[in-house]
């Protein structure tokens, strides 16, 4: 269920599967633009949105369509350019990145309170591996109008990490900036622990002993913690009501699940319901055969 606990979106979702016939595109696309329309100010329910159709239409021709058929929708505009940001992280260029760009600065300027064209630009300028000086200067044009953008944060996240553009130090320093500010109502509450289980994931992937081990890093000070604090989501009312809280939980359950916490992980998977993410599931195969696994295990 791409679209976690979003009904709305999910009907959205239902009615693209649907076979082609006479008057289905006027009628999603009316969809497409009352689900995107509709979260007025609520830019981080509505980025989700946008991100879920991104990934399910980024291996069709959709967006283009879309875009054919509104070519001055800022929410298509929008829409678009994230589904190409998506496609160049997959193939490793991007071939229409100043197309995109010059789209989305457009539709900002004609929507100067929305973040979401500004979180596509800084998008497409990790894509490119910009100066650190240009991605910045998107990143502060997103706090600017949402403080606390999630999406913004995980690419900047992915930026400043010894894989793309940063190193260990700076990604580090990024987390814990960020965490030191962060209220328990940020959609960003699960920036250290998303930090902490790409860390762990990377371990894994080098193999051989250092994967035999990488267990361990939960039960180091600093990874415990973490831990800790995530599992105080469930106990606080004021955490947990952004729009991927669940995909927050997914990766809380997995932590638990490798740092072999079961009577933690019991109450997290309980909340799922088994509403599965991808990420980071697909660390250990099928995301599905995994998670029912290790909920499983926890459960039982």
């Amino acid at each position: 269920m791409p679209e976690l606990d979003d009904r709305a979106l999910g009907t959205v979702l239902k009615t693209l599967r649907q076979p082609p016939m006479p008057g289905m595109a006027e009628i999603q696309t009316a969809l497409l633009d009352q689900s995107l329309t509709e979260p007025r100010g609520d830019w981080d329910r509505k980025w989700h949105r946008i991100s879920v159709l991104a990934q399910y239409a980024m291996d069709s021709h959709l967006p283009e369509a879309w875009l054919a058929r509104q070519p001055h929708d800022a929410n298509i505009i929008a829409l678009h350019g994230w589904t190409e940001c998506l496609r160049a992280l997959r193939r490793g260029s991007m071939p229409t990145a100043q197309d995109v760009l010059d789209a989305c600065h457009r539709a900002a300027d004609d929507r100067p309170a929305d973040p979401t064209h500004w979180v596509v630009i800084l998008g497409v300028l990790r894509c490119l591996g910009a100066p650190q000086r240009e991605v910045f200067w998107a990143w502060n044009e997103v706090l600017i109008r949402d403080r606390w953008h999630r999406q913004a944060h995980l690419d900047m996240l992915s930026y400043l990490s010894p894989a793309e553009c940063g190193s260990h130090m700076q990604m580090m320093d990024f987390v814990d900036s960020v965490q030191a500010s962060m209220p328990p109502t940020a959609p960003t509450l699960g920036l250290e622990l998303t930090a902490a289980t790409r860390q762990y994931i990377n371990t894994l992937d080098t193999g051989g002993p250092s994967a035999l081990l990488a267990r361990d890093q939960w039960h180091h000070r600093a990874d415990a913690s973490i831990l800790e604090r995530a599992l105080n989501w469930q106990l606080d009312p004021r955490c947990l009501h952004h729009a991927a809280a669940l995909a927050d939980l997914n990766a809380l359950a997995f932590a638990l699940a490798a740092a072999r916490r079961p009577n933690d992980a019991k109450a997290v998977f309980a909340t799922l319901g088994g509403i599965v993410t991808p990420w980071p599931w697909n660390a250990l195969g099928d995301p599905l055969t995994a998670y029912e696994r290790e909920s499983k295990r926890a459960l039982r």
